[in-house]
């Protein structure tokens, strides 16, 4: 199979610059006006400066009256100095719409990623074009700004190829005949030469790679002391000098190439001209063409070269150009495995009962060799307060994966009151969950924005109600700003640095905000001691009694106040009951539950166990 960078890219130049068109267009239209301006300013001032001294020195020769000279001069130095001005106007403002249309293909891109079916973050070719695209809007010269520069310099030259080619078509058809083969000959020979560097760049990304990395151990202050103990410092030279000279090897030999490049330069420039000046010198011999003319006619023949030349460079820069293009169209358009505005409306109802049903579901993740989730059944009743144990990669995290609709089962169907999630739109479906994860996004922002999730409208009263539940209204309460407290001190000064505890209280507040009749907590005390975990987790039950709620963990204390326990083994529930069923019935849940027993004697002790 052929690798991404070497398959055909979806859309052409033609078709990518129609979409940055239609972005522009949509966005700001001044982009697209001085696009064409700013061509026309900068081919004006070319064709006028070419212009100037033929006109004079024609003055000259047909003897004008002085005020007419003068008057000559003055009118193409204000012509010179008008387009100049249009010019330097048109560069200096024109920078701030093609800033506009890049941010907005910005957006574009965040918002397909922040959107996107999540089974897509799995992709690692979703990924991959995530990355790229990105990399093609980092910067004023990345092509989502960069193709507008590109397309007024092919306007540019364009318009000065239509106007030299117009002053040339009173001469020899030949001699332009003549000019545009050197040229386009020239042109082509050179790109092969000069093309040289980027055929051979692995190599010299080796040697490049080979000799930072000697630097880097050379002055890595870890490395110091090996290098004073085994006396290393003699063989790091050897190591250096041995790759710096393959790499001046490697040097001397590309440059060897690029001269061919100055070399074919000069023999096609020594041709051109020199047929130009045999011709124009035989007009003035045989014809009496002006000096005048003559000045005009070689400088035309030398700039329709620079035109001939920038119009091939430029297209074949907007050629690059349009890979990256191409990459950033193919990934808004990359498909979307989940319904979202085109599913069924899925509307929330605290008041409504809602059972979970998992049919025959099997699932395995992109290029895995076996299922993590295996033919399971599972019914989640309403109300139920459903734990789901085992060690780490028994399969827990993708079953609620499954459960919140984050991923599609591979094989069988995840069921909400007896219809498959898949028809519904997923973004409604999300909606009936409220959830801490083991891997939380607290924010760099304020107490309660982080409890309410949005900047404007939030609800004080039920922050404050949702924090009480929580049991962090006292720490709150301390703060000198209260709930306009940040969390966080990378980007605030003033910030507070909650402790783990208190950070998973918060995380609860946020949960409850919500109010959702489905609530989700995959393993969000992972990272505090068992203590510290067993009170975190009553508090979760005291929260959530009488609805229905799902509780993650691979420590088998921590749920013991579930209705129901499944432990799950190589993605299959090996075992279901109450805590003591399992323990009972003597199996896996009860070995594993003995290992870690050491682990909860305090909260045995308090049980009474």
């Amino acid at each position: 199979m052929k690798t991404n960078q070497l398959q055909k890219p979806k859309y052409n130049m033609w078709q990518n610059t129609g979409f940055m068109v239609k972005v522009a267009w949509k966005d700001n239209k001044l982009v697209l006006f001085l696009c064409v301006a700013l061509a026309a300013a900068t081919a004006g001032v070319t064709i006028t400066e070419l212009l100037i001294a033929p006109m004079i020195l024609q003055k000259v020769e047909t003897m004008a009256p002085l005020g007419e000279l003068v008057s000559t001069i003055l009118g193409f130095s204000v012509v010179l100095l008008a387009v100049s001005a249009l010019k330097a106007y048109f560069t200096e403002n024109t920078l701030f719409g093609r800033v506009d249309v890049r941010i907005k293909v910005i957006n574009m891109l965040n918002q397909k990623l922040a959107e996107t079916s999540f089974a897509n973050l799995l992709d690692t070719r979703f990924i991959e074009y995530s990355k790229k695209a990105s990399r093609a809007c980092s910067s004023n010269r990345d092509s989502t700004e960069a193709v507008w520069k590109t397309w007024t310099d092919i306007l540019t030259n364009v318009l000065g190829f239509a106007v030299y080619l117009a002053l040339l078509s009173t001469l020899n058809l030949g001699l332009i005949l003549v000019v545009l083969a050197t040229t386009v000959a020239g042109y082509f020979i050179n790109k092969r030469i000069n093309e040289w560097g980027y055929r051979h760049r692995e190599e010299e990304i080796k040697y490049n790679q080979q000799m930072d990395y000697i630097r880097f151990q050379s002055e890595n202050r870890a490395f110091a002391k090996d290098v004073r103990i085994f006396g290393l410092r003699s063989w790091l030279d050897d190591l250096w000098n041995s790759t710096f000279s393959l790499y001046r090897a490697f040097l001397e030999k590309r440059e060897k190439t690029y001269l061919w490049t100055n070399v074919v330069d000069l023999l096609l420039a020594f041709a051109r001209n020199g047929i130009a000046y045999v011709y124009l010198i035989g007009l003035v011999l045989d014809q009496g063409l002006p000096v005048s003319q003559f000045l005009l006619y070689f400088n035309a023949v030398s700039g329709f070269t620079q035109w001939v030349t920038g119009i091939l460079d430029q297209f074949s820069i907007l050629h690059k150009q349009s890979l990256d293009l191409s990459i950033v169209r193919e990934f808004l358009e990359w498909p979307e495995p989940f319904c979202f505005e085109d599913g069924e409306p899925l509307a929330k109802d605290m008041n409504r009962e809602y059972e979970i049903k998992l049919e025959n579901v099997s699932y395995r993740y992109p290029e895995a060799q076996k299922d993590t989730i295996s033919k399971m059944n599972l019914t989640i009743h309403p109300g139920e307060k459903l734990a789901i144990v085992g060690l780490n990669g028994a399969g827990k995290t993708t079953l609620v994966k499954l459960v919140c609709g984050f991923l599609d089962p591979t094989e069988g169907r995840v069921l909400l009151n007896g219809e498959d999630i898949r028809k519904y739109n997923r973004r409604d479906y999300y909606e009936l969950f409220e959830a801490v994860f083991q891997d939380f996004s607290v924010l760099e922002a304020s107490v309660a924005e982080n409890v309410a999730q949005r900047v404007e409208g939030i609800d004080i009263p039920k922050v404050w109600d949702c924090l009480e539940q929580a049991g962090l209204t006292e720490k709150i309460r301390s703060l000198p700003k209260q709930l306009e407290t940040k969390v966080g001190r990378r980007v605030f000064e003033d910030g507070i640095e909650l402790s783990g505890g208190q950070t998973q209280r918060l995380m609860l507040a946020r949960a409850l905000y919500k109010d959702s009749p489905l609530i989700i907590l995959d393993e969000p005390t992972a990272a505090l001691d068992p203590i510290a975990e067993n009170d975190i987790y009553m508090k979760y039950s005291e929260m959530t009694h009488g609805r229905t709620s799902l509780f993650i963990s691979h420590r088998l204390a921590s749920t013991r106040f579930c209705d129901r326990i499944l432990f799950l083994e190589h993605g299959a529930i090996v075992e279901e009951g109450t805590h003591e069923q399992l323990l009972a019935a003597n199996g896996g849940y009860a070995h594993l539950f003995e290992v870690q027993s050491q682990y909860y004697k305090e909260g045995d002790c308090q049980d009474g166990e």
